[in-house]
C-alpha cells in the first residue's frame, strides 16, 4: 500500500484532519525561509498530543542545510521519527545522523552514493526549482522518478493533488506519495476536503 506523507503541519486540527484523511507520515518544516515553518516548542505540542493518542502515525521533521547537533535536538525534543534533510547536506553529515535520516533530492540525482538508507524511504524526488527547497507546487521528472522506484522504495514529492495523484502513482509507483500545497486552502492551512480527496485517489488506483 503506497504510503502518504502530508508534509507543513502547523497546527493541532490539521494534524488530527490529516491523521483522519488517512496519512501515515506527518511532516514539520524546520527551515526558517520556509513558508510553511514551525518553532520547535508549537511542534512539540502538537507531538505531544499525537505520540499519545496516535502513536502508530510516523512523524518527520523537515531540515534544509541546519547543523547535526539541531537536527538531533529537534528530533528529541518534538518525539520525531525521522529526519528530511531537504537541503544541501553532505553524505558525512547523513552519515552522522545513522538510519535516522533520509535525503530529498530536488531533481533526479546522478548517483546516490553515500546517501542510501537500509529502510523505507531510501530517499525522496522532489521537483527541481532554482531557490526553493520544497513546497513549490511544481512536478518532479515522474520518468526519472519510475526509473529510480523500480530500484528503490522513494518517495515522491513535487506539486502532487487530488488531481494529479493517481496519474502519478500509477507512472512512478513509488513507496509513498508526498504533498503539501496540494491539499492547502491558503499556504500552512490545510483542506481536509482535499486531504481526503488526495488520499481517497491514491486508493482508489490500488484497488
Amino acid at each position: 500500500m503506497t504510503k502518504i506523507k502530508i508534509c507543513g503541519i502547523k497546527t493541532i486540527p490539521d494534524a488530527l484532519a490529516a491523521i483522519d484523511a488517512g496519512a501515515d507520515y506527518l511532516g514539520f518544516n524546520f527551515y526558517a525561509k520556509g513558508m510553511r515553518f514551525i518553532e520547535k516548542q508549537t511542534c512539540a505540542e502538537i507531538t505531544a498530543v499525537l505520540k499519545r493518542e496516535y502513536p502508530h502515525i510516523k512523524l518527520v521533521g523537515v531540515f534544509v542545510n541546519s547543523s547535526v547537533e539541531e537536527v538531533k535536538d529537534i528530533l528529541d525534543t518534538c518525539s520525531l521519527d525521522l529526519a528530511q534533510l531537504h537541503g544541501d547536506e553532505t553524505a558525512e553529515m547523513f552519515k552522522q545522523l545513522g538510519g535516522i535520516a533520509f535525503k530529498a533530492f530536488r531533481g533526479i540525482p546522478e548517483n546516490i552514493n553515500g546517501f542510501e538508507r537500509k529502510n523505507a524511504p531510501t530517499f525522496l524526488i522532489d521537483a527541481s526549482v532554482k531557490g526553493v527547497y520544497g513546497g513549490s507546487g511544481v512536478t518532479a521528472d515522474w520518468n526519472g522518478a519510475a526509473e529510480l522506484a523500480k530500484t528503490y522504495p522513494l518517495l515522491l514529492a513535487g506539486g502532487l493533488t487530488p488531481e494529479n495523484v493517481a496519474e502519478a502513482v500509477s507512472r512512478v509507483k513509488p513507496w509513498g506519495v508526498d504533498v503539501a500545497s496540494g491539499v492547502e486552502s491558503t499556504v500552512g492551512e490545510k483542506d481536509a476536503g482535499k486531504m481526503v480527496k488526495f488520499v481517497k485517489k491514491v486508493r482508489e488506483v490500488e484497488k
